[in-house]
C-alpha cells in the first residue's frame, strides 16, 4: 500500500483542502506534518462549507484517523474551538479519530502577541505575517525553551518550561514596549486547557509506524506552498516552517523511505498572499478576473490574493525541491472565457534568460516574466469528470503545462465539489 505526502506547489491556496478530502476516502490515516492554524482549508461536500485551519482534511470523513504531528505548532485554545465548530457541524471528533504528537510545540498567547508587535513595529520591511504566533512559537522550538504538548501533563515540568520560556520574551517585550507576561495568568491559562488537549496526546511516530507496518495507507497533508518554505521559498516572505515534501519525515516521526508517491497541487493559474517576489502578477483587468472568479480571498485572513498567469518556472523549480511525481490542476473552470491565456515560459533578469527564480531577493524583485501564449476557450469545463467534457484548448492548456513543469497531471479538479475530479493516476495505487 503506497502512502502519499500532498504538497502546495506554488505560494499556497492551491485547493488543497479539497484534494486530501478526496484522497483520503482512500486512506486510512491523515496526517498533517508543518505550519500551524495560519493555513486554512476550505472543504465543500455536498453543499455544506467546512473551513478548517489546524486539523486535518481528512477529519471530516468518518472511520478516518487524523493525526498532527510534531512538525506542526499548535495553538491549543484554537484546536478546541475548531474542534467545537466542527462538531456543531455534526463531525465525530474523539481520541478514536483524532491524535496529537506529544512532542508538538504549542503556541502560548505570548507568541501571537510577540507576532504582532514586531510586524506593527517593523519599518523596514514588513513580512506579512498572519499575527498568529507562528514564527515566535518556530523560534521558540529551535531556541529550546517550547512548551509541548507532553508538558501539560504534569505541573512541575510545565512551569520550568515557562519560567524558560519566559526568560526570553520579556527580555524581548522590553524593547517592543510591551509590559512583562503575567506568569500566573499564563500558567492558568495552561492548566484550564490541559484537560480539553491532553486526550489527544500520543507518540504519533510509533502510531504511523505501527499503522504502516500493518499496511495501512497514510496521506501526509502539508499546509501553505512550497514557495514559502524557509529554506526554499521566497525568503524573507515566507513561513516559518519547512512546507517542501521532506518535512513529512521529520514533521511526523516516519522514515522518508515510507512515503511512496509525491502528489503536488497546482493551480491553473497563479496567486500569493501578503508582501513578497511576484513576477507574473497582474494589475490589471486580467488579473482583477481572476480574482474575482477564483473567490481569492484567504480563508484564514480574508487577505484579497494578489493573482497572475501559471508560471511554469517556479512550478518546474518546487516540483523538483519536493520530488513530486504528479500533480492535482485545480481551477482549471476558473480560465474559462478567456479569449487568450498567458503562461510563464521563463525570466529575464538584467537581460539574461533565466529559467530558475534566483535566490537573491533584489534579483527576485528584477525578474520579469517571458510569456507564451495559448487560445482560451469558451465552453465550461466547471464539473466536467472527464477529459471528453473538457473543450480541446483546456486539453492543449494542460498538457502543455506538464510538458513546461516536466510532471505529469495525476488528477485534474474542475469545481470546488469532491467529485468533479478526474483521476489520471491513483497516487495510492501507482
Amino acid at each position: 500500500m503506497a502512502n502519499v505526502v500532498v504538497v502546495g506547489a506554488q505560494w499556497g491556496d492551491e485547493g488543497k483542502g479539497k484534494i486530501v478530502d478526496w484522497l483520503s476516502e482512500r486512506a486510512d490515516v491523515i496526517a498533517r506534518f508543518q505550519g500551524g492554524h495560519n493555513a486554512g482549508h476550505t472543504l465543500v461536500i455536498d453543499g455544506e462549507v467546512f473551513k478548517l485551519s489546524l486539523l486535518p482534511s481528512g477529519i471530516v470523513r468518518g472511520g478516518k484517523l487524523s493525526v498532527i504531528g510534531n512538525g506542526v505548532v499548535l495553538d491549543p485554545w484554537h484546536l478546541v474551538k475548531e474542534i467545537d465548530q466542527l462538531r456543531g457541524q455534526g463531525v465525530t471528533i474523539n481520541p478514536d479519530t483524532l491524535l496529537v504528537a506529544e512532542n508538538t510545540p504549542l503556541i502560548l498567547p505570548i507568541h501571537g502577541e510577540l507576532d504582532r508587535a514586531r510586524e506593527t513595529q517593523n519599518s523596514v520591511a514588513k513580512i506579512g505575517t498572519t499575527g498568529r504566533g507562528i514564527g515566535p512559537a518556530y523560534e521558540d522550538k529551535v531556541g529550546r525553551r517550547s512548551v509541548r504538548v507532553a508538558d501539560l501533563a504534569d505541573p512541575a515540568t510545565l512551569e520550568a518550561r515557562v519560567d524558560r520560556a519566559l526568560a526570553h520574551h520579556d527580555a524581548l517585550r522590553r524593547g517592543l514596549g510591551l509590559p512583562p507576561v503575567d506568569r500566573a495568568a499564563l500558567l492558568a491559562q495552561l492548566h484550564d486547557i490541559a484537560g480539553a488537549v491532553l486526550p489527544y496526546a500520543a507518540p504519533v511516530w510509533k502510531v504511523l509506524n505501527e499503522k504502516r507496518k500493518a499496511g495501512k495507507r497514510i496521506l501526509f497533508e502539508g499546509a501553505q506552498g512550497a514557495l514559502l518554505d524557509i529554506d526554499f521559498g521566497t525568503y524573507p516572505f515566507v513561513t516559518s516552517s519547512n512546507v517542501i515534501a521532506g518535512q513529512a519525515a521529520t514533521g511526523t516521526g516516519i522514515g522518508p523511505g515510507s512515503i511512496d508517491f509525491v502528489l503536488g497541487i497546482v493551480k491553473a493559474y497563479t496567486t500569493r498572499v501578503g508582501e513578497g517576489p511576484f513576477p507574473v502578477e497582474l494589475d490589471d483587468d486580467d488579473g482583477q478576473r481572476l480574482g474575482e472568479r477564483g473567490h481569492e480571498f484567504g480563508t484564514v485572513t480574508g487577505r484579497k490574493r494578489r493573482c497572475g498567469w501559471f508560471d511554469a518556472v517556479l512550478v518546474r523549480q518546487t516540483c523538483a525541491t519536493s520530488g513530486v511525481n504528479g500533480i492535482a490542476f485545480t481551477k482549471l473552470d476558473v480560465l474559462d472565457g478567456f479569449k487568450t491565456l498567458k503562461i510563464c515560459v521563463a525570466y529575464e533578469l538584467d537581460g539574461a534568460r533565466l529559467d530558475y527564480l534566483p535566490t537573491a531577493a533584489d534579483q527576485q524583485a528584477r525578474c520579469t516574466p517571458v510569456y507564451e501564449e495559448m487560445p482560451g476557450w469558451s465552453d465550461s469545463t466547471e464539473g466536467a469528470r472527464s477529459w471528453a467534457e473538457l473543450p480541446a484548448n483546456a486539453i492543449k492548456y494542460v498538457r502543455r503545462v506538464e510538458e513546461l513543469i516536466d510532471c505529469p497531471v495525476a488528477l485534474l479538479s474542475t469545481s470546488p465539489e469532491r467529485d468533479d475530479t478526474i483521476l489520471v493516476t491513483d497516487p495510492f495505487e501507482d
